[in-house]
């Protein structure tokens, strides 16, 4: 059956969207995935950091969660990102359909014997598809930008935040690699990034409990989303069958 996955992260922390859903256990050769359905199960998500959020971001299994999704028959993947703006054009909460991304480090693949030259990319039609939904909500949308993702789990520092905001619009620690590895197995996707917080030293010190705090106030407009992801996405399943390649073996 094809399907529509949303990769979901600290934004799920608390939420009650999961509660609503059917929990399964999906083996992959790289460890075990926790996914959620609803009704017909053409909806699925995922949550990042696990059933229990307690996954931190620099152990997240990407390969296991693409593979698992890959599985159930996902022609499109969504990554919803909690993330700091880098630019005083995008305050905490705002909504942020990237148009491209950076990562300079710690890049994964799915290449074992063989090399894999990809070109990763967001894919535009599920771009769109984001925009729509946002504005429908009427949500506040940044409609491009660039991501850029960090090792993680400490965030940036502040001469780092310095650097980024030259070339990078909001900083994060886990969409690059979600949207490379969806690139190798041939499957469309686009990310909704909800900014939670300044990066460090834009608007004072960032801490954890701090950017907890952020990801909390924004927990209700961030849950509607999801909800209209949900609802939504078994439309866009017949568009994107005819994009995805899933060529990887």
């Amino acid at each position: 059956m094809r399907c529509m996955g949303i990769i979901g992260g600290s934004n799920l922390f608390g939420s009650s969207i999961l509660t609503n859903l059917t929990r399964s256990e999906i083996p992959t050769d790289h460890g075990s995935v926790t996914v959620y359905s609803r009704g017909e199960g053409t909806t699925l998500v995922v949550p990042r950091h696990g059933p229990e959020c307690s996954v931190p971001p620099h152990r997240v299994n990407h390969r296991a969660n693409i593979v698992a999704l890959r599985s159930l028959g996902a022609v499109g993947i969504i990554g919803i990102t909690s993330v700091g703006s880098l630019s005083p054009a995008i305050p905490p909460g705002t909504f942020v359909v990237p148009e491209d991304f950076i990562q300079l480090s710690d890049i994964p693949t799915f290449d074992g014997d063989n090399t894999i030259y990809a070109s990763p990319s967001l894919d535009r039609t599920l771009r769109s598809f984001l925009v729509s939904v946002l504005t429908d909500l009427v949500l506040p949308i940044h409609h491009d930008g660039v991501y850029l993702q960090t090792r993680g789990p400490r965030f940036e520092t502040r001469a780092e935040v310095r650097y980024f905001s030259t070339f990078a619009d909001i900083v994060g620690m886990n969409m690059a690699s979600e949207a490379t590895l969806a690139c190798e197995m041939g499957i469309p996707y686009a990310n909704l990034s909800v900014v939670d917080n300044w990066a460090n030293g834009i608007n004072g010190t960032l801490t954890y409990a701090g950017f907890m705090d952020h990801v909390s106030r924004h927990m209700n407009e961030t849950d509607r989303v999801l909800e209209a992801l949900i609802a939504s996405t078994p439309q866009m399943i017949p568009r994107l069958s005819s994009l995805g390649k899933n060529n990887l073996k």
